[in-house]
């Protein structure tokens, strides 16, 4: 069976991961079929939108441990570049040009929620919960979990948050801007808002996504630099020709 299922509807790729029985906990023959996934998607020029969620009752509950870590006597930096390898398996849905959607559908657990923070918007299901819970174990978060909290919810509540490693539920995560919205089905709202992104220009929505990650990261002259660069080359659409072509009639 695989551990990973990729799925077409016209220009919307759905992305499960697919180990229910164990609520689609992170292991290697798992992310090794999720960079092929993800590396399948990257290369298909037809895909416009990625719908990332899991199968069963949970979103993922995490890493493996045991499986993925291995021998914790090993010295430090050789196990340093076991972890990078570890989160370049997940972290390549980040890396894709196409707007990804995370639809999560319960719990979303260490690794699991880094794999729902890798993607630009967060659906959350009744059910999802959002669980930092690397200090609960007495781990340190990895996997970009730092940075991609504080990236979305701002440094206090990210520190309070990986301090206390306490489970996040939808309602809250909502409010905090953890997640991006509630639905009651996640993943239908979330192949919803692919299909209305897959419907716009792709190097738009590629240049939009480029745009707020330069925005979140430097100054706002280097800002103005994309943005009027992006936003000239946008005056060629199509779409938009035919909106200024309303005003010419």
């Amino acid at each position: 069976m695989p551990l990973v299922l990729l799925d077409s509807d016209g220009p919307v790729r759905l992305l499960t991961l697919n180990a229910p029985e164990r609520r689609n906990a992170l292991d290697w023959p798992l992310l090794d079929e999720l960079a092929a996934a993800v590396r399948d998607v990257a290369a298909d020029a037809d895909a416009r939108a990625l719908v990332v969620t899991g199968a069963g009752k949970g979103f993922c509950a995490g890493a493996n441990l045991s499986n993925l870590f291995g021998d914790l006597d090993r010295p430090t930096d050789q196990m340093r570049e076991h972890l990078m390898k570890v989160y370049a398996s997940f972290l390549g849905i980040r890396d894709l040009a196409i707007p990804t959607i995370a639809a999560v559908n319960g719990a979303a657990i260490g690794a699991g929620m880094n794999v729902a923070l890798a993607c630009d918007v967060i659906v959350a299901g009744p059910h999802a919960g959002f669980g930092p819970t690397f200090a609960e174990i007495g781990l340190h978060p990895g996997g970009g979990c730092s940075w991609m909290m504080t990236e979305r919810i701002g440094r206090g509540r990210t520190t309070a948050a990986l301090l206390s490693g306490v489970v996040i539920g939808a309602d809250e995560a909502t409010r905090i801007g953890l997640a991006d919205q509630q639905s009651d089905d996640p993943v239908d709202t979330a192949l919803g808002l692919a299909r209305l992104y897959a419907g716009r220009e792709p190097k738009l929505m590629a240049d939009i996504k480029q745009s707020v990650r330069i925005a979140a990261a430097s100054d706002l002259a280097t800002s103005l630099a994309f943005e009027s660069q992006a936003q000239a080359e946008s005056m060629r659409n199509e779409r938009f020709r035919e909106f200024m072509q309303r005003f010419a009639d």
